[in-house]
């Protein structure tokens, strides 16, 4: 195939017509129900107008997807065969007939038959069906869910439709994925291009998969530097040397404006959470991507909110999942989450977009993993550091102040967290230099004693670990401590090279690899490894979001694997980590009751602020209550034993409580132990018949209170590091003293120049009375002389001045009282400022409403400050502002009459505007986009509020952009930015213009009149030669008369200033 032709959209094809067609028919019968009102018991009908309208967008929703799912199921399928050569039907098509199979009695009528011919050559072949592996899948069988996968995707391609495939992890996405798009060459007759957009750190193993399923797909991969990925495109992309293109998510944003020039028949995007953000840019990236068919692989479909889910399936369908806003506030409402009934129609709805198998429902074979969560104490080292740092904070934890910052509290987490890792992890814990390495790397921090008792174990059992880590220092501390041991390892973080990561995960999974453990940070190993020879996970920290832990599980757990998979995960007793994992315990359980239900959950909340101090106060008052070790010195046995029971209790817990108690009751504190009696109210404080709450409050009637432990003489730590650094820069200046009760003036209230001069006496005078002296300036940028200068001065006015007399009081007050504006405060002169800006120096109406005074007031106000603005200290800004912002009002006004003038030379300007492109052409937008671009948006008014959402929304409904995913999935950001750009383009062809016809006038005016007389030639030169020769005198008075006729302008305009 040719490049042009590959590169080039294809043509409608006829099975297209067929859908359109489909589709139609559907959308009439949408129309239809929309007339009808949706039924509603009464205790559901909403109360308020807004609450209605809401519901009937709802209902119009679920209406028009159903009908969509309709048309997705019309066409005929048939067993797939062997091969796309084999088992081909013969004689005469058949269709579907009202009769029975067995009834020969009727014979087809011709017109019948013509009929059925001219349906049959319309579409284009039956939806073809697997029943068993596919023949071009040679690298062994496929499981049967994985078949069902395959047809279900077919299905969605088969009706143009995109879909987003959820399985959970370790179900074999990837081989379904590749089986797809084998089918799309051996049955589809189409080589491509198929883009498969990956984790940089599964580029290798997608490739392998390729060669080892179906290796009749050719790939390549694109990755590399700056030279090597230029030698692929060349070599391989541009020369069309490819059917499957593969590559990571940080090459598709360096090479988008390659990619872009293709059409791709397929669109795959692993680990789709990705594009979770909708205003990413990468998000922004992939949707200027040109495609046929879209799939998404994700096993974490829903990892926070609702709105992630919607902005995949704004991806994919962006016609049906339009308003994130709409989506979200329906999700919210508690009200429509308790109604069941909506709830599972949804899911119906999402069914033919979306499918998603766990482990327990279709792969019996791989056995369920087991999950210890194993509890250790604090070493004295790190007691001493957990200690500091809640110290450091301790008014903030108190909430002495009343108001703590998010980020304060987040900044004590993320140092209690590093704490509980290793207290090495802070600069100055680790005995040295010189450091070495030695067994008190393990003896300072509980969880190593455990890990290390804990390899030993699963290493004489014969297991294989994975260890995940969140921080990559921490890594270094392992690396030390299995160098110490002789463990055999492999490490892989964020900033391991790509061929590098291949290498080791081929040398860990290699038959016979003698490789104990390989060690990997939970967010860069956790995307698509496939390393299901170990069958140990430790978890050594937990993650905010479960999510990210369960793919760091299944990098084990997963199809290949033969033992049971065990997962240790690593907490320390009376810590913020025990909080962090109820957090994540919760977070599941809801996951288990609402999605794995086929409900959808509501919109997560983030941590807040309250949630944060319990999580730091947990365990506080245990930490300070003793400075020796926790770490119990038990066998490993004996240990594991523990943490199992302990496990158990958890889980039978949280079974206890329903989904209300979870969402609303939890409040991260330690769960009940006795079972709630009927009607008792849910109270996590009530323990053994007492509410502790109220005990507290008795106690202490301030509220929670950290008790600090009793002070020592030798200070071990300083925790004002304020004052540290004040001690370290000097002593810091003292601050100039003002009387009590000097008034406030400011220059923007324009008073008379002797209230300030007035102002300043005063005080200086309280200066010299309390024998103020003039420090130094500090400033880094003057020089001593200068610094001594400006010193000397000041101290000269204090030194020299008089006190006020009661004249000057009085004659200051009265200045104040008459004269100026001393209503006038900052708000009201930056709201001015700001209306200036915004309409215009001479819109007083406007600008007096958004300062929220009088006409008369504000009119008062701006003549007086348009003659002393001068006078302010920031003039030169503020001018700068205000004629800015004046540039751009004259800039709308040009714009609008260029767009007025461009739209009107067209009676069909929808299907006539032409534009003028020049170098501002671009294959991203066709010119029929942009024409409506331009005309809708002048007739919805380009000044108009939220102009490029309604624009948005527009083309949501245009007919002609029905199958367009393109333009359809645009944001209102990417369509503000094009218009942008065709308006510059508007204004560029209408400036030319009037220079057009400016020249053209000057041109008339210099050329002769048709009477003249040649003879007259001469007397003209004479004329003029004696005009330059006028005595000087005579140009100052035309010069003057000028002047005089341009006068008023001149004055106008410094009055208007």
């Amino acid at each position: 195939m040719s490049q042009s032709s590959k590169m080039e959209e294809d043509p409608i094809e006829n099975d297209q017509e067929m859908k359109e067609e489909e589709i139609d028919e559907a959308m009439e019968q949408d129309i239809v129900e929309e007339e009808e009102e949706p039924e509603m018991e009464e205790e559901e009908v909403p109360q308020t107008e807004e609450d209605l309208d809401s519901f009937r967008r709802f209902e119009r929703l679920l209406k028009k997807t159903e009908n969509f799912s309709k048309a997705l199921s019309t066409g005929d399928t048939q067993p797939a065969p062997h091969s796309p050569t084999k088992g081909q039907a013969r004689g005469r098509p058949r269709t579907q007939r009202l009769i029975s199979e067995g009834d020969h009695r009727h014979r087809m009528a011709e017109k019948d038959e013509d009929e059925e011919l001219i349906a049959q050559a319309k579409k284009a072949e039956d939806l073809v069906i697997f029943q068993e592996n596919p023949w071009y899948i040679t690298g062994g069988e496929m499981r049967d869910y994985q078949v069902r996968g395959l047809n279900w995707m077919i299905q969605l391609q088969h009706n143009g439709i995109n879909g987003i495939l959820a399985d959970e992890m370790g179900l074999g996405k990837t081989l379904q994925t590749i089986s797809v798009l084998g089918y799309m060459k051996h049955y589809k007759g189409q080589n491509g291009p198929f883009l498969v957009i990956v984790p940089k750190s599964t580029l290798r193993n997608w490739e392998n998969e390729f060669a080892r399923w179906c290796p009749t797909v050719k790939t390549v991969c694109l990755i590399g530097d700056a030279d090597q990925r230029q030698e692929i495109i060349n070599n391989r992309i541009m020369t069309n040397d490819f059917e499957a293109l593969i590559t990571s998510y940080e090459m598709v944003m360096k090479v988008t404006n390659i990619l872009k020039k293709f059409t791709w028949k397929y669109l795959v995007i692993d680990e789709a959470h990705r594009i979770k953000n909708e205003k990413s840019k990468l998000s922004e990236m992939v949707r200027f991507l040109k495609s046929k068919h879209r799939l998404l692989l994700t096993g974490t479909p829903l990892q926070n909110n609702l709105h992630e889910l919607w902005a995949l399936l704004n991806f994919l369908l962006p016609d049906i999942f339009t308003s994130a806003e709409d989506f979200d506030s329906w999700f919210q409402d508690t009200s429509v989450l308790d109604n069941k009934e909506l709830i599972q129609r949804l899911h119906k709805v999402l069914q033919p977009f979306l499918l998603r198998r766990i482990k327990a429902d279709v792969e019996k074979s791989l056995l369920p993993k087991k999950e210890l969560k194993i509890y250790v104490g604090l070493s004295k080292l790190q007691r001493e550091w957990y200690t500091k740092i809640l110290l450091k904070d301790i008014d903030a934890l108190n909430n002495v102040s009343g108001k703590v910052e998010k980020t304060r509290l987040l900044n004590i987490l993320m140092h209690l967290r590093k704490c509980c890792n290793h207290p090495y992890l802070f600069d100055g814990a680790e005995p040295g230099p010189p450091y070495t390495t030695d067994k008190h790397l393990i003896e300072n921090c509980g969880k190593m004693i455990l890990l290390d008792k804990l390899l030993k174990k699963l290493k004489t059992q014969g297991s294989r670990v994975l260890l995940f880590s969140q921080m990559s220092r921490m890594l270094d501390i392992f690396e030390d401590y299995l160098w110490w041991r002789g463990h055999r390892y492999c490490r892989l973080d964020g900033q391991t090279p790509h061929e590098e990561r291949q290498r080791m995960i081929d040398e860990y999974n290699a038959p016979g690899s003698e490789i104990f453990l390989f060690m990997l940070t939970t967010r860069a190993g956790g995307l698509g490894i496939n390393l299901a020879t170990a069958d140990v996970v430790i978890i050594y920290d937990s993650d905010w979001n479960p999510q990210v832990d369960l793919q760091a599980m299944d990098r084990a757990h997963r199809i290949g694997q033969k033992k049971q998979v065990r997962v240790f995960r690593l907490l320390t007793e009376n810590t913020v980590e025990e909080r962090v994992m109820e957090k994540a315990e919760i977070k599941l359980r809801l996951d288990s009751i609402v999605i794995q239900q086929g409900r959808l959950a509501e919109a997560q909340k983030t941590l807040g602020k309250e949630d944060m101090m319990s999580m730091i106060r947990h365990g506080a008052q245990t930490i300070f209550a003793s400075k020796e070790s926790t770490i119990t010195d038990e066998d490993i046995d004996d240990i594991l034993v523990k943490a199992e029971e302990k496990t158990k209790e958890l889980d039978e817990k949280l079974k206890k409580f329903g989904e209300s108690e979870l969402r609303g009751g939890f409040k991260f504190d330690t769960l009940d132990e006795k079972p709630r009696n009927e009607g008792e109210e849910f109270s996590l404080y009530k323990f053994e018949g007492e509410d502790y709450r109220e005990k507290q409050k008795e106690k202490d009637p301030l509220g929670f209170w950290i008790e600090p432990p009793k002070r020592e003489r030798k200070q071990v730590y300083n925790v004002n590091i304020d004052e540290q650094l004040k001690g370290a820069e000097g002593s810091k200046s003292q601050k100039a003293p003002k009387p009590p009760k000097v008034p406030s003036v400011f220059d923007f209230q324009f008073f008379p120049k002797r209230v300030y001069e007035l102002v300043d006496q005063e005080i200086y005078a309280y200066r010299k009375q309390v024998g103020y002296k003039v420090p130094k300036p500090t400033d880094p940028n003057l020089s001593a002389k200068e610094a001594e200068r400006i010193q000397r001065e000041e101290q000269r006015k204090i030194d020299t001045v008089d006190p006020l007399t009661e004249d000057d009081y009085k004659e200051r007050e009265e200045l104040m009282n008459n004269e100026g504006f001393a209503e006038w405060n900052k708000r009201d002169f930056i709201h001015f400022v700001k209306a200036n800006e915004k309409y215009g120096r001479h819109d007083i109406e406007s600008i007096a409403a958004e300062c929220e005074k009088s006409k008369e007031e504000v009119e008062m106000y701006s003549q007086v400050f348009w003659e002393r603005i001068e006078e302010l200290n920031d003039h030169e800004k503020i001018l700068a502002q205000i004629e800015k912002g004046e540039s751009r009002i004259r800039r709308k006004h040009d714009i609008k009459k260029a767009l007025n003038l461009k739209i009107a030379k067209y009676k069909a300007p929808y299907y006539q505007l032409r534009l003028n492109y020049g170098s501002n052409k671009v294959k991203t937008f066709t010119e029929e986009e942009d024409r409506f671009l331009i005309v809708k948006l002048h007739e919805l008014g380009f000044e108009s509020e939220n102009v490029y959402e309604e624009l948005r929304k527009a083309i949501l409904t245009a007919p002609q952009f029905r199958f367009d995913w393109f333009i359809k999935s645009r944001s209102a950001l990417e369509l503000q930015r094009r218009c942008n750009v065709l308006i510059s383009m508007i204004e560029k062809e209408y400036m030319d213009q009037i220079e057009k016809e400016k020249s053209n006038k000057k041109d008339r005016r210099s050329r002769p009149s048709k009477g003249a007389n040649i003879s007259e030639q001469p007397s003209t030169s004479k004329a003029a030669s004696a005009k330059k020769s006028t005595p000087a005198k005579s140009t100052p008075k035309n010069s003057s008369k000028r002047k005089s006729e341009a006068t008023p302008v001149t004055t106008k305009s410094k009055k208007g200033k």
